[in-house]
């Protein structure tokens, strides 16, 4: 017995017409590069556990963010690891600080050809590796929290940032950051929120790469989304975006496609993705074990995130997808 061929079947039998019908596309257009810029060092410093991926001193983190430019990659985002932490974590916003000195480097080497973004969060800055300060129970307090955003997202748009980056997850973060840039001026400086940062085991690598570990016990489960919650997280998106917030974000990433999907139905603003360190780091031990095809399975994975709804997606792949988008 034979079946007529289907319209689907038909529509894939050659890679022109896959293409003309694809329902999803994947452009270096979506790609925002996240990097990582440390202080007192002179040669830049691979991050074991994120292959390809260093700590960079200011003259390379310039070079990278140059090279890519080239390959037309439109953002970057900025971690820093700074020499001296304390308490509160106060090189966050010190004007001096590795962000805020790379952020001018990059405005120097950039003008406005790409989005310059800031992470906003203290716990590379604190000694005890929490996302806020805490109190005298050793838990955060999430209102004293909130004036040390307001003074880093500041300090971060004095220096060149076109986008500030709250990502510790506090009760009221948007507003109180979206008030004190209005009223430092910076009117004109976007806020994109990590409304649904869920308190996930995928960010080990990420935390080797900003030299973080969380001191006297304790974990971060209090304040970032609980990972079995979907519903709660349209909450803490929504109250984002009614406090001004600019872009949203859910992180990670493929762990929670469902998220991402329902995030699209419900706002209008740009939604982001991060496509985070665990993931990155999977892909490259089984590419390097030579169980997989790392470009190919890289690529997939964007393209799912894209697919689910995703505007724009933070990727330690965005130097290598460019290279094969650019061909």
């Amino acid at each position: 017995m034979s079946f007529p061929v289907s319209r689907p079947r038909r529509l894939r039998r050659t890679a022109a017409l896959r293409r003309l019908v694809a329902e999803t596309r994947l452009s270096v257009d979506d790609l925002v590069a996240p990097l990582f810029v440390r202080e007192g060092i002179d040669e830049p410093q691979p991050v074991a556990s994120l292959p390809g991926v260093v700590q960079h001193t200011r003259a390379s983190l310039r070079a990278e963010v140059s090279a890519l430019r080239g390959l037309g990659v439109p953002a970057v985002i900025l971690f820093g690891i700074p020499e001296e932490k304390d308490a509160v974590g106060s090189e966050a916003w010190n004007p001096d600080g590795v962000v805020q000195v790379a952020l001018r480097d990059l405005r120097d080497e950039v003008g406005d050809e790409m989005v310059l973004m800031a992470d906003l969060c203290v716990d590379e800055y604190t000694d005890h590796g929490h996302c806020g300060v805490l109190d005298s129970h050793g838990s955060v307090d999430n209102d004293a929290t909130l004036e040390l955003y307001a003074r880093a997202a500041v300090a971060q748009a004095e220096a060149g940032a076109d986008v500030t980056a709250p990502s510790g997850m506090m009760d009221g973060q948007v507003a109180a950051i979206r008030g004190a840039l209005d009223d430092a001026g910076h009117v004109d400086t976007v806020i994109l929120a990590y409304a649904a940062k869920y308190a996930s085991a995928l960010y080990g690598p990420f935390r080797d790469a900003v030299d973080v570990q969380i001191v006297g016990g304790g974990d971060r489960r209090g304040y970032q989304q609980d990972p079995p919650n979907a519903r709660e997280a349209i909450i803490e998106i929504m109250a984002d975006v009614d406090q001004g917030a600019d872009m949203v974000m859910v992180k990670p990433a493929l762990s929670y496609l469902d998220v991402i999907a329902e995030a699209r139905a419900v706002v209008d603003v740009p939604l982001a993705a991060y496509h985070v360190s665990g993931e990155y780091a999977m892909v490259q031990a089984a590419a390097a074990n030579g169980w997989l095809d790392g470009d190919a399975v890289g690529m997939e994975h964007l393209l799912s995130i894209r697919r689910a709804g995703a505007d724009f997606i933070l990727t330690y792949l965005a130097r290598r997808a460019a290279e094969i988008l650019q061909g």
